[in-house]
């Protein structure tokens, strides 16, 4: 891949010409002298779809633990020992004044997540009060309920959602080794499902779980298929009482190469950076940008802690970035 010059590489990738899979896996696999000229590529390609703009946004964990599914990773699925508070659904009121607490800092989006294999009823209903209340307002609400239908994902549309996130997680061929009690095929329906109610769609993963290299870009290339606007990508953090925990598969190189695999593949999507980041790129943290992440997860994570916001604003405006609220 590297035969031609970085900015001719740069133009191919724009231009969204394929690429083999010998070379795909290559990047997995630089270091060296090699990263430098990776980066000034990724960065280059970030630049021309996203500009200096990184956005940002916050999640709310809207209803915690008591999950049926057996996510490995989850500290929230049933076949979790971890401590974490337990909870149901939080009323309308708590996410419209959330919302307005948000509203007040520079973030585009804020994601309403709930524990589940999927959103019931009278969740429903409650956040529907929320969406129709806060309608038309920064920062702009997504839903991560899990598994749904078209009708589900239709009426949270037409109550004034824009955007439904829902993660693949991992590969096709990774999956079962992950979760059992429900399917790949799953996910990507429901992924289907948000598209054809139109919304837009965040749809990632998680990276660390034992993934081979031909794994990370069979994952890549299913993200690629399901088209999602947004590719929120996770670096596992192994909690105590999850059966993730004691994994150490991730380096912060490994996370610079995911992430600059995924801008190559998917040039124009927005890469958001989520949870693990910190712990896993450490001091290479500010990399990551220049390896092709365009947005950015700030504050807490679902059961754990995330970075503070000021914190993120230094970074981001130390690189010469600044939040995008377009």
């Amino acid at each position: 891949m590297f035969e031609i010059s970085p900015d001719h590489l740069a133009e191919k990738i724009i231009n969204k010409e394929k690429f083999g899979e010998e070379d795909l896996l290559g990047i997995l696999k630089i270091k060296g002298r090699s990263l430098a000229k990776l980066l000034y590529i990724t960065d280059k390609v970030r630049y021309y779809f996203f500009g200096d703009r990184i956005g940002l946004c916050k999640i709310m964990n809207a209803k915690s633990g008591n999950c049926s599914e057996d996510c490995i990773f989850c500290t929230q699925s049933f076949a979790s020992k971890a401590e974490i508070d337990k909870y149901n659904f939080k009323t309308s009121q708590d996410i419209i004044d959330a919302s307005s607490n948000i509203s007040k800092l520079p973030v585009k989006r804020f994601g309403i997540v709930t524990s589940g294999r999927g959103p019931l009823k009278e969740d429903l209903d409650e956040f529907k009060t929320a969406v129709s209340a806060w309608h038309g307002k920064r920062p702009f609400l997504c839903a991560s309920f899990g598994i749904a239908d078209y009708e589900t994902l239709k009426a949270l549309k037409e109550k004034g959602l824009q955007r439904y996130h829902h993660n693949l997680e991992t590969s096709k061929s990774m999956f079962q080794k992950i979760c059992t009690t429900h399917n790949f095929r799953e996910r990507i329906e429901t992924v289907r499902n948000a598209k054809r109610a139109g919304l837009k769609v965040c749809s990632g993963g998680i990276f660390g779980l034992g993934e081979t290299d031909e794994q990370i870009l069979e994952f890549a290339m299913n993200l690629k298929e399901a088209d999602p606007d947004s590719i929120p990508v996770n670096f596992l953090v192994p909690v105590k009482g999850t059966k993730a925990y004691g994994f150490d598969f991730l380096t912060p190189l490994r996370c610079l190469l995911i992430v600059a695999l995924l801008r190559i593949v998917m040039p124009d999507k927005e890469i958001i950076i989520c949870g693990g980041r910190k712990e896993n790129l450490k001091e290479l943290y500010p990399f990551v940008f220049h390896a092709g992440a365009s947005n950015l997860m700030t504050g807490n994570y679902l059961t754990t802690s995330g970075e503070d916001l000021e914190n993120d604003l230094r970074v981001i405006r130390e690189l010469g970035f600044y939040p995008d609220m377009d």
